[in-house]
């Protein structure tokens, strides 16, 4: 039986005051969730070792601290399935309430958490914790922050008005490591290592605010709040309708994780630790990156919505590949111009076009009572797959070949080629105007 794949059009289309409350609204909450799990990744790679695993040699200390970065990643399709399925059958709306409190609540404990030298061993238990409820809030938070975007923009501009479902990430990375590099600025490095890395997760509550504010004022769609029968396990429906859906999201969301792993969280650690260039290089270009995305994004997305979306992620993969090796050996020769030139090629013009269109595009592969589940858990899948353990990969091919960086632009490279690769069979009405 095949489910329509279109984005349904409701009885009454909603306002134009709700379609602009609601891609505000799935950018807040996508600033909330991403400053506050990019700052983890941030953080873990300059302190994390120290702070909670001292007991072990600093590398494996580093390897640990990824590890615990790569949880978070292995709840998100579990948050993806519980808030999927209730979001299906009892309204978005309601679940994107519940994401944004709990990721407020656990960054502000990671904040607040005693270090291995109070705790002992129950430090890196408990941060795990909070990281692994980190991971389940966001798992929830994109396939309904994404609907609630497309569901309610115009019929030619979903992926314009969705778009800032995926610029709340380079908000989110610009707000984390601006605010890591001032406290690292203004404090001594016994001083940050102790308690100035902490201020940034409890400043944290103050989006948490702004978010909630936002979204209770946008109503779900007429689709959404439908008295239709909806189906009883929305996560095993999407399944059994669109199997080789989820294959695709995975191979599509490749080239995204990878070059914004890569450049923001991994290459911070080993341009620092292998090749001994100063930590501030990478926080100002994790902010470079951030602040160009907020225009780089909705522009590449407004094209997308006018030329097609495929001819856009097609040439953003291809940016991606072509770009793996020149940005490690920019690294190699501690050239500061290069590496700038090619962080922007991977993060702003690869990951940027790619990700602009995947809110309609991954929507659109499931019918309209099951799309919260199918998108979302889809989604969150390829963050496990493709991107949670990306810098603990990473991390583990440099010192399988005692440091040196060809492993990792091979895996760079080929993750961009499969997603290149994977887009082709993408359907032409998953990628509008195609």
């Amino acid at each position: 039986m095949q489910a329509n794949t279109n984005l349904s059009t409701p009885p009454h289309s909603p306002s134009s005051s709700q379609a602009k409350r609601a891609a505000w609204g799935s950018f807040a909450g996508a600033v909330v969730d991403w400053y506050d799990f990019l700052l983890y990744g941030i953080t873990a790679a300059l302190v994390f070792n120290h702070q909670f695993f001292p007991a072990i040699s600093p590398a494996m200390g580093t390897l640990v601290a990824f590890a615990t970065f790569g949880v978070g990643f292995l709840f998100r399709p579990l948050g993806g399935i519980v808030f999927g399925h209730f979001g299906d059958r009892l309204g978005h709306k309601k679940m994107l309430i519940i994401t944004v409190w709990m990721m407020g609540v656990a960054t502000a404990g990671i904040g607040l958490l005693p270090s291995f030298a109070t705790l002992g061993w129950w430090a890196p238990v408990l941060l795990v914790i909070l990281r692994a409820i980190q991971g389940f809030a966001v798992g929830g938070e994109w396939g309904g922050a994404a609907l609630l975007a497309v569901e309610h923009a115009p019929k030619h501009r979903k992926a314009f008005y969705s778009s800032g479902v995926q610029m709340g990430y380079g908000v989110g990375l610009l707000l984390a490591t601006g605010l890591v590099s001032i406290i690292s600025a203004l404090t001594s490095e016994s001083q940050f290592a102790s308690w100035g890395w902490r201020i940034p997760f409890l400043l944290s509550v103050f989006l948490v605010a702004i978010t909630l504010w936002l979204r209770n004022g946008i109503d779900d769609t007429p689709i959404v709040a439908s008295t239709e029968k909806k189906p009883r396990l929305p996560v095993i429906e999407a399944l059994l309708r669109h199997p080789s859906a989820f294959f695709l999201i995975i191979g599509l969301r490749l080239c995204e994780l990878l070059t914004m792993y890569i450049v923001t969280t991994f290459a911070l650690n080993y341009s620092t630790q292998n090749l001994g260039l100063p930590r501030e290089l990478f926080l100002s270009i994790g902010l470079m990156v951030g602040a160009i995305s907020c225009l780089t994004i909705p522009c590449f997305a407004w094209l997308a919505d006018r030329f097609g979306r495929r001819r856009i992620y097609i040439t953003g993969a291809a940016i991606g590949a072509i770009s793996a090796w020149p940005f490690f050996f920019a690294l190699e020769q501690g050239a500061t111009l290069p590496i700038i030139l090619c962080s922007l090629l991977l993060a702003n013009l690869a990951h940027d076009m790619v990700v602009c269109v995947q809110q309609p595009m991954f929507t659109e592969m499931f019918g309209a009572s099951y799309r919260y589940s199918g998108a979302g858990v889809g989604y969150q899948v390829a963050s496990v797959v493709g991107g949670g353990f990306t810098p603990f990969i990473a991390a583990g091919l440099v010192s399988v070949t005692q440091g040196s960086w060809h492993g990792v632009a091979f895996y760079l490279m080929l993750g961009c080629l499969l997603s290149l690769f994977t887009v082709c069979f993408v359907k032409k009405s998953h990628s509008a105007r195609a």
